[in-house]
């Protein structure tokens, strides 16, 4: 094992890996999934702000209950597109799957910046705006482990948890990406201006940032795990079949490691904290932009404990990283409402900036941990459904249960509790798992990943 800084590092299959080529594919992934993750948090920031309004207020009901709903429904795509993402990228390749699920995620996100609301063509633009989000949910469930296996495959055995950090990273800087730019338009375009066409421009800005990702993700060589699959011609048959006949459990598992953390991202990466805040019926009717801003700059702390989590995951072991993460969050999770509900933008962002600490450490080693727990053959398939079914047993409609339970209790400590419980099950899920930090994941070393990382287990 050659020194991380030395002029060219050993890949996990042993092949060569110089300082451009890994300054290259770290660049790609932080790129390509800041890009998708932008296009997926604008939409659950403009449903906290503007989409309740526009295309849902005339269904006779609850119209921001309805418009969360639509947030979580995308989720429940997430498999699907998962599975299929799984299936080509174990069959054909990382790389032409994340070129796949960037433009399909920019194809929707430009089109829902260009869809009339109710106002205009009543019924079919909620039913538009849907479709349009489910096929975000498809290209997200896609997206994940494709930029995962292409970080932590390409990665030094010593830095995966630092090298799959870019892709974790990706995602807070899609919500400051989505937040700054949404409080940008917040102040071009106040009031009445921001409902008729400042809500617009973030989604139409999709497409500029789709084509600086399409150019940054084609210039990346394929995963080398994948190219020795290739060259060897052993490619998995049938990977999702595989999968769930072997490793079901596992699956099950390292998706409730998932819902642990995404349950709690998703207060504010779902909208809710932004339209808690904001409602003018609400308690406290905070200034939108303000409540943008804030939320931007939480991005920022989630970002560095994220990225600070991956590293530190190489030094101590991606299970006891995430115990101490799990810690972090609950404290984040007992601190959030009573900080928010002073009625302080000040204080509001100190109880997101707690929060993302703990959400960051949950966060940051998950694309090391995943890549681990799986076999070469059907790795993709494996850490791509892991993470959507995580995603629908956890934030998929996270912002939609906190909102009914504030409606039917009155308070936010109904949340607080759910919040923790999440957590805790996180925390569980954990601990039922053997730390598999180093092991080897080139295709010689199959037989050595196949043995189940269950604790009691020693088969999968």
């Amino acid at each position: 094992m050659s020194n991380p800084s030395s002029p060219s590092t050993l890949t996990p299959t042993g092949t060569i890996a110089s300082p451009t080529d890994r300054r290259r594919v770290v660049f790609a992934t932080v790129v390509g999934t800041t890009v998708e993750w932008y296009d997926f948090f604008i939409y659950a920031t403009a449903v906290g702000l503007v989409f309740g309004q526009l295309f849902f207020a005339g269904l006779g009901a609850d119209s921001a209950l309805i418009a969360f709903a639509t947030v979580g429904v995308s989720f429940l795509f997430r498999p699907l597109g998962a599975f299929l993402a799984g299936h080509f990228g174990d069959k054909y390749g990382r790389k032409v799957v994340l070129m796949w699920t960037l433009i399909l995620m920019g194809i929707a996100t430009a089109l829902i910046g260009v869809l009339p609301t109710a106002d205009a063509i009543g019924i079919a633009a909620p039913i538009l705006l849907v479709v349009l989000r489910i096929v975000q949910g498809l290209s997200a469930g896609g997206e994940w482990g494709g930029a995962v296996l292409m970080a932590v495959e390409h990665a030094p055995k010593r830095r995966r948890g630092a090298f799959g950090a870019s892709p974790q990273i990706g995602v807070p800087l899609g919500l400051l990406l989505a937040s700054g730019v949404m409080a940008l338009m917040a102040m071009i375009a106040p009031g009445e201006a921001f409902l008729v066409w400042g809500w617009r421009v973030p989604f139409l800005l999709s497409v500029v940032l789709i084509l600086i990702g399409w150019y940054v993700r084609r210039r990346v060589e394929e995963s080398p795990v994948f190219a020795e699959l290739a060259e060897r011609k052993e490619k998995a048959q049938m990977p999702i079949v595989q999968l769930l006949r072997k490793h079901a459990l596992l699956v099950l598992i390292a998706a409730l490691v998932f819902a642990g953390n995404n349950a709690v991202g998703y207060m504010t990466t779902g909208g809710y904290i932004q339209n808690y805040a904001t409602n003018p019926n609400g308690p406290l009717a905070l200034d939108r932009t303000a409540v943008l801003w804030a939320v931007a700059g939480s991005a920022v702390t989630w970002l560095l404990a994220t990225y600070a989590a991956g590293v530190i995951s190489d030094r101590i072991g991606r299970r006891t990283t995430y115990i101490v993460g799990w810690i972090l969050q609950l404290v984040g999770v007992f601190t959030l409402f009573p900080l928010v509900n002073t009625g302080s933008v000040g204080l509001l962002f100190l109880g997101l900036a707690v929060l993302t600490i703990g959400l960051g450490f949950t966060y940051g080693p998950q694309a090391a941990l995943y890549s681990e727990l799986f076999p070469a053959s059907i790795r993709f398939s494996g850490v791509s459904i892991s993470y959507a079914i995580g995603a629908i047993l956890g934030g998929a409609f996270a912002p939609t249960i906190a909102t009914a339970l504030v409606k039917a209790t009155g308070g936010t400590m109904a949340v607080t509790w759910y919040l923790a419980g999440m957590t805790v099950i996180g925390l569980i899920a954990t601990l039922l798992l053997r730390d598999r930090t180093g092991i080897p994941l080139g295709l010689d070393a199959e037989e050595q990943q196949s043995v189940s990382p269950i604790r009691g287990l020693s088969k999968a």
